[in-house]
């Protein structure tokens, strides 16, 4: 069956959010670029993006609600439904996951009850799996409201969504202070963070994650080529500045692979068609 129309904000609503989305569409030469911002400024009022928000922003911009909701539910960061005050984002991709992020998701279902996308009882916490949040360096890393919490175990993920469910002041990693998910969200609409000491606040990628750029700022030492132990160089073995023809590499204990290890050959092993 069709939907009805959704409702409108109460007029008070409606008037203050219209003040903002002018000062949001002002600062793009194209009022229909602005959607992206106006989204996160309807979720910060209800804490996700409602049928009513999503009319809102059609009216505002002229489109049609087909075309708002075709942007708000391409994008992860657009809740659909009610969530909580506090998004708890467990890493699951490769590096984290093998550190132990997919250990650290599982046991936070299990102690908070809930699924993946879903919401704890009280309204707290939202827990989710997140693919990648760009810190392996840091590796396993939790989110909250889009801050870091890096190398996390079991044990410090349960007393953070803990200390977040009971209300005590909990410190991320680096990065600007916590605040709750609705606040992050008239963040990223564009409105100035006037908590003391946010703008300040920082935090950045670790030693890993920079070798590159140090190297392509010069900043860093070549690269040095470590032979496979006995291998017999005339090198005796220790480190060397790589000639042109030399790939850069750290293969001082080679893995048993299939070229090292005849017993265990890559390839088919049957016929094709077999």
């Amino acid at each position: 069956m069709p939907q009805l129309p959704a409702p409108d904000y109460p007029d008070d609503v409606r008037a203050r959010l219209e003040t903002d989305a002018r000062e949001i569409i002002a600062r793009y030469p194209d009022s229909r670029s602005a959607l992206l911002p106006l989204l996160h400024l309807v979720q910060s009022e209800e804490g996700h993006v409602t049928r009513t928000g999503q009319r809102f922003c059609a009216d505002v911009l002229g489109l049609t609600t087909a075309e708002v909701t075709a942007v708000a539910t391409f994008y992860s960061m657009y809740r659909r439904k009610p969530s909580g005050d506090y998004q708890v984002g467990v890493c699951t991709n490769t590096l984290c996951a093998v550190m132990g992020g997919d250990a650290i998701f599982a046991a936070l279902q299990d102690h908070l009850g809930v699924g993946n996308g879903e919401t704890t009882d009280d309204g707290k916490v939202t827990l989710e799996h997140i693919e990648c949040n760009a810190a392996c360096d840091f590796a396993p890393v939790v989110m909250v409201n889009w801050e870091f919490f890096d190398n996390q175990t079991v044990s410090s993920a349960k007393s953070l969504v803990d200390d977040l469910r009971a209300g005590a002041q909990v410190e991320p990693t680096r990065g600007a202070p916590l605040c709750t998910f609705k606040d992050t969200a008239r963040i990223l609409a564009g409105f100035p963070d006037a908590r003391e000491g946010a703008v300040e606040a920082t935090g950045s990628a670790g030693p890993a994650s920079l070798i590159g750029l140090r190297l392509a700022k010069g900043e860093a030492s070549a690269a040095r080529v470590v032979h496979p132990r006995g291998s017999g160089t005339s090198q005796g073995g220790q480190p060397h500045d790589p000639s042109p023809t030399e790939h850069p590499s750290s293969h001082d204990a080679p893995q048993q692979t299939s070229a090292s290890d005849p017993s265990h050959p890559a390839g088919p092993v049957a016929e094709e068609g077999e």
